[in-house]
């Protein structure tokens, strides 16, 4: 019977903490959902983990669950890193080609991409990811794949992506105290990209905008290339608070009202709306201003990823548009108000290439996580009926410090 490489994304949400197992055959691409679950969030806010020991139990809940439900004990993660803290910033290296024949080689890219990375930042910040714009031989610009080519210099011009040092290790000490190993952390914005954004989209120009509880993340590719990452600390818990306030009810009523009669954009005749509150009383609203309420804070996200995208001159620029994905993307209408907002297409943005999960637009991020350990990294190789594990590196592995940039 054919082994089974296990690859498992760990998203730790403002709202929600999501595991997502996934079983590929040896010798195949085709992955398999094996296990999912999903438990409420604490101890994190704004996607940022604040307080390493809640989180810890809320994974080792879901741990159990695993071992219990599905028979099989997980050993190491990839996990996503979120929050306002993380920031883009271009760079560029510089060295000269170190072999006689003047042909570039694996080592001189390495060599750059790290000069690339050469620059003055606080020392509580640190440098989580480089994505390379171009590479420059002897001043000839625009080039992409590089290794083999004849030249004496060798340039490029990188987008380093880097968070807080301190937010980053508190996420860390989490997984590790749930008695997990970290294979990967990977910021968010990338993980959902990675899920629902075709090679195509990339290439002609698009933004991906995951809408989550505590916040809201923006990935902008153009070429190819990953042009810019934002992370909006505004999410569909914001829309939820609204809506307490405004209706003068609880959080838990807010959020089932948010569900099942919220809407983006208003249209036809006022009417009054009921729901029962966990009190058991009636709550009476217009229709109306539950729209109004909601419109409000979900332009509010709109002018953020504007102004975003006004930064690197993309506004009404990006001919593949917006895509909307993440758990605040379900609310009806919201992509007819991101086209009016945003004068660009618009369209939802679902995690293809797992089967069962397509209208879970909330497992964006923990499917791409998935789908990066899946290229790059430790697995772990399970058979089944055997509740042993024994961990193994992917071919790429070999070359992860050089080519893990390259992924879209």
């Amino acid at each position: 019977m054919p082994k089974t490489n296990l690859i498992t994304g760990l998203d730790i949400g403002t709202s929600g903490i999501k595991i997502l197992v996934a079983g590929q055959k040896q010798g195949t691409s085709d992955l398999e959902v094996l296990y999912q679950a999903k438990e409420p969030s604490f101890g994190v806010r704004k996607g940022v983990v604040v307080d390493v020991e809640k989180v810890s139990r809320i994974v080792q809940v879901i741990l159990n669950k695993i071992r219990t439900e599905a028979g099989f004990k997980i050993n190491s993660v990839y996990a996503n890193i979120s929050g306002s803290h993380i920031f883009a910033t271009s760079s560029r290296g510089l060295v000269s080609v170190s072999r006689a024949d003047q042909r570039v080689s694996e080592e001189d890219v390495g060599r750059v991409l790290q000069a690339a990375q050469t620059f003055s930042m606080p020392s509580n910040k640190e440098i989580l990811e480089v994505f390379p714009k171009e590479f420059i031989v002897d001043g000839e610009g625009g080039i992409k794949e590089v290794v083999g080519m004849q030249g004496v210099r060798l340039e490029t011009e990188v987008l380093a992506l880097g968070g807080f040092s301190p937010y980053k290790n508190n996420l860390v000490q989490a997984v590790l105290d749930s008695d997990l190993q970290v294979s990967d952390i990977i910021p968010s914005p990338l993980a959902s990209a990675s899920a629902v954004l075709s090679q195509r989209q990339k290439e002609l120009g698009v933004a991906l905008l995951d809408i989550g509880a505590g916040t809201s993340e923006l990935a902008v590719f153009e070429e190819g290339n990953l042009i810019h990452v934002a992370v909006i600390p505004i999410g569909s818990g914001n829309i939820t608070n609204d809506i307490a306030i405004g209706l003068k009810t609880d959080i838990d009523t807010a959020e089932a009202i948010k569900i099942e009669r919220g809407c983006c954009i208003f249209k036809g005749n006022d009417k009054k709306e009921k729901i029962q509150t966990e009190d058991e009383e009636l709550l009476s609203f217009s229709q109306k201003n539950l729209t109004k309420i909601i419109e409000a804070r979900v332009s509010e996200i709109f002018d953020e990823v504007q102004k975003e995208l006004k930064k690197i001159s993309k506004q009404g620029m990006l001919p593949s548009g917006i895509v909307l994905t993440g758990g605040g993307a379900k609310l009806p209408k919201i992509v007819e108000l991101a086209k009016k907002e945003l004068k660009l297409p618009c369209k939802l943005g679902r995690p293809v290439d797992f089967s069962g999960l397509e209208d879970e637009l909330a497992f964006s991020t923990v499917c791409g996580l998935v789908l990066r350990g899946a290229d790059f990294g430790e697995q772990e190789t399970w058979q089944p009926g055997k509740k042993s594990f024994t961990s193994r590196k992917g071919i790429g592995e070999k070359i992860k410090k050089f080519f893990k940039i390259f992924l879209p």
